[in-house]
């Protein structure tokens, strides 16, 4: 079974963790890495042959087009991954149209193609902030990947299924590709990108994701960011809490992510939403508040 492989592209300093204390970060800490992290990361998925989605940072598109012209050259997916990289949750309808209209822009200009895909930084579309999905349905994006169906320090979405799923809207339908989950003794467990991938063994995440997939029969979402490719990069001021989340398994990670490439098949987020929405419905949705879900065509029916 094909996985869908992400990368976040954005810069080591704009990680949500250290969003309250990056202004008293020393001008060091804030120098651009993105560049020679990217790199690094399409070199290892040319050595494997594989093809992710890039979710980028608008203001990393802005400052850096040719960055984003060479891994839309490479023939990797380009998406979005906001503008400022702040959380849906503490922005209004408003100021979210506002960000991610010129996020889209911005990326567009630098790929010279459009812009399908969304995903909110930090997962960070929650139940206070569906109205989201309306305004990137407006902005044109036909698939989202914002949702963690799982309960975390500033949200819960448990109730939201674990397959793909349709979303409706009034301004048209988005895909759902939700993170990957595991459901185990009647709990669900994170899995397969982040500070997950980086905390767990890589036994473990091989095993989980082969289950996801013959047993679940769903794809599971791997995602990774250029940073955590870069255990050199400096150091931010920020609460203990926030610098394990940021730095812990660093060193490990490159040869982490050489296994997975190895051990699974991978594509773009967006070709595995196209072979989705071309099978035959056998799935039953679950529901969000003041949201109409529909069945996604060819996603299991997983709670």
């Amino acid at each position: 079974m094909k996985n869908a492989l992400t990368i976040d592209l954005e810069e080591h300093y704009q990680a949500t963790a250290f969003s309250s204390t990056r202004e008293r970060s020393s001008s060091h800490s804030l120098v651009s890495r993105v560049e020679r992290n990217t790199h690094k990361l399409l070199e290892l998925l040319a050595e494997s042959r594989r093809l992710a989605t890039f979710f980028v940072v608008g203001s990393v598109a802005e400052q850096f087009p040719q960055l984003i012209q060479t891994v839309a050259r490479a023939g990797h997916e380009i998406a979005c991954h906001s503008f400022a990289h702040r959380q849906i949750f503490t922005l209004s309808r408003d100021q979210f149209y506002e960000d991610t209209r010129r996020a889209k822009l911005a990326i567009e200009n630098a790929a010279g193609a459009p812009v399908q895909g969304y995903r909110a930084p930090s997962f960070s579309i929650t139940r206070e902030s569906e109205w989201a999905f309306e305004a990137l349905a407006e902005l044109g994006f036909t698939y989202d990947s914002s949702i963690f169906p799982i309960r975390h320090l500033h949200f819960d979405m448990r109730h939201v299924s674990r397959a793909p799923f349709l979303i409706v809207t009034s301004a048209g339908p988005l895909v759902e590709f939700p993170m990957t989950t595991l459901q185990l003794a009647g709990a669900r467990a994170p899995l397969a990108g982040g500070a997950y991938f980086r905390l767990l063994p890589y036994r473990y995440m091989r095993w989980a994701i082969r289950y996801l997939n013959a047993s679940d029969a769903l794809p599971a979402c791997v995602y990774l960011h250029p940073w955590e490719l870069d255990p050199e990069q400096p150091r931010m001021n920020g609460g203990i809490t926030a610098r394990m989340r940021h730095y812990f398994g660093l060193k490990r990670t490159e040869a982490k992510f050489r296994r997975l490439l190895q051990d699974f098949d991978f594509a773009p987020m967006g070709s595995l939403v196209k072979e989705l929405n071309e099978r035959a419905p056998t799935c039953a949705a679950a529901a969000l508040p003041q949201i109409r879900l529909s069945p996604l065509p060819g996603c299991t029916n997983v709670s």
